[in-house]
């Protein structure tokens, strides 16, 4: 009677495939200290012939003995070059991201527009910031257009600037302009192919 893959027992890490593992049961199964060390060792060699990709990455060998011990559930016990990974460390979660859940005052621009604002409010009168502001306008400018695809007002961009500035950003229309922006057809056109004769 055959017997399938899918009723033998789960492999821990199946980039190894099963033979591996049966050499790792092996190993652990066998008595001697210093035959089943060397046994280990031959066995890590294999697995670096098996995933040469591995041997690119920093200390590849360490982790090839840390798979070993996953490997063999922390059972294999003989001389290893490096620090084994415990098994408590694979159960550890990462600690989860605290997001900023503060609300934006208008979602078409972001909150890294409110902040890039807010720091141009700050920055000392000069040509800097002039520069810094009409960069941070025609920014804005863009956003509302990749949003609507329609003629955009730079009266409607300063105002927002000076809502979101508190009023210390203030630019005037007949002496500021901003870019103006065009829709891309992304569509691709047909390639004309030569036929042949």
């Amino acid at each position: 009677m055959l017997i399938y893959n899918s009723q033998l027992k789960k492999l821990v890490l199946p980039e190894y495939g099963r033979n591996v593992q049966q050499m790792v049961d092996y190993c652990v199964g066998l008595e001697d200290r210093d035959e089943r060390t060397h046994c280990a060792f031959t066995i890590v060699e294999t697995m670096a012939q098996l995933l040469p990709q591995v041997k690119q990455e920093a200390d590849y060998r360490h982790k090839l003995w840390d798979h070993l011990m996953i490997m063999s559930d922390f059972k294999l016990d003989v001389d290893f070059p490096y620090e084994v990974v415990a098994p408590k460390s694979l159960d550890s979660k990462p600690q989860p991201i605290k997001y900023d859940n503060t609300r934006i005052k208008f979602r078409h621009y972001g909150k890294i527009i409110e902040h890039m604002i807010a720091r141009a409010a700050d920055y000392p009168e000069g040509e800097e910031r002039d520069a810094l502001v009409m960069l941070i306008a025609n920014h804005m400018k863009k956003l509302i257009f990749q949003i609507s695809n329609e003629v955009v007002d730079d009266g409607k961009i300063f105002k927002d600037l000076a809502y979101y500035s508190h009023g210390k950003i203030r630019l005037d229309q007949s002496t500021h302009a901003l870019h103006e922006f065009q829709a891309v057809d992304t569509k691709q056109q047909p390639s004309k192919k030569k036929k042949r004769k």
